[in-house]
């Protein structure tokens, strides 16, 4: 046996649509023994790879300081028959060793890969690598395989991400909350998993802004984050209940679009600046109503002024132009 190659044991075989595949984890101390990456630039033409983000590697890095809750999944390899499997026990064929004669590439995986390394090297730790690895694809089958991930394969998503983190994050629970609490003005027209429907055109990805955008003052940042929510939720139906015509009517009226909505969380970050008179004392809702009820009169309509605000520009004159109507000095 070549004292270089490395050796993989509890592999379990299997195959998919005719490929022969294997499964197992490896000691992150063997990955340079076992696994290469084919650039982007290689001379052969048939390298596909960019180049690594380092801050993607160092954040997973990070993440794996966590500890026993930092889970992840595995890496895709191609052996490209380099590799050769020898069952345990001719009962159980499938399940045996992997010697490692020459190395498989790494067709997805690289940051996680990458960040290991850092990892590794930062705490003198090890750490198991877990993988699937097809025994044998062509060049051609691995670049394929490789741009069907990295193209056809969808994301999460930014607004469910949002809410999978309601538990942990204080403004992804506020903007959970506000989709799902009955007396919410955003109840009817939120959407959770970021699809836009008929009707549900806020995504719960714009409403973490929005609270983001709402809670930034100074004296908001050590607010309870139901005390967030509470204001956060007055400030709203202050303003749907100013103008409920407008606030249900998306497509003659411009209130409840993306641009306005975030200009209003802007200026409204100063008017809950104001509402705050001290921090140990509750929070001025008579500042905040008065703020809304100078603002009778104003043109939401989709052929006002407000025909062509777009983007965070946008946003930021509107809320320039709102902050001269609703901030008493």
């Amino acid at each position: 046996m070549n004292g270089n190659q490395g050796v993989i044991e509890n592999v379990v075989m299997g195959k998919l649509r005719g490929k022969v595949f294997y499964q197992s984890s490896f000691p992150a101390t063997l990955r340079s023994q076992i696994i290469y990456v084919k650039p982007y630039d290689m001379t052969s033409g048939k390298g596909y790879q960019r180049p690594v983000n380092v801050k993607r590697a160092k954040d997973f890095a990070n993440y794996l300081s966590v500890g026993e809750e930092s889970l992840f999944t595995p890496i895709l390899l191609n052996a490209a028959s380099n590799w050769e499997f020898i069952c345990y026990d001719r009962q159980r064929p499938s399940f045996g060793r992997l010697l490692c004669k020459g190395k498989a590439s790494l067709m997805d995986g690289q940051h996680r890969m990458d960040g290991i390394d850092m990892y590794v090297d930062e705490t003198s730790a090890d750490i198991s690598i877990p993988f699937m690895a097809f025994h044998y694809l062509d060049e051609d089958e691995e670049i394929k395989l490789f741009d069907t991930i990295n193209t056809k394969a969808k994301t999460i998503g930014s607004s469910l991400n949002k809410y999978l983190n309601r538990n942990s994050d204080v403004n992804s629970w506020v903007a959970t909350e506000l989709v799902i609490r009955r007396d919410s003005p955003f109840h009817q027209i939120g959407s959770i998993i970021g699809k836009r429907t008929k009707g549900r055109h806020v995504t719960l990805q714009n409403l973490y802004r929005i609270v983001k955008l709402f809670s930034s003052s100074p004296k908001a940042s050590s607010l309870p984050k139901e005390v967030v929510l509470e204001t956060t939720l007055m400030y709203y139906k202050a303003i749907e209940e100013m103008f409920p015509k407008e606030w249900n009517n998306y497509n003659e009226f411009r209130l409840t679009h993306i641009v306005v909505l975030d200009a209003f969380a802007m200026v409204g970050s100063i008017v809950l600046e104001q509402a705050i008179k001290d921090k140990h004392k509750p929070i001025d809702q008579s500042v905040i109503v008065k703020s809304v009820k100078c603002l009778s009169g104003i043109d939401l309509s989709s052929t006002g002024p407000l025909k062509y605000l777009k983007g965070i520009a946008g946003s930021k004159s509107l809320a320039s132009d709102l902050k001269s109507i609703m901030i008493s000095i």
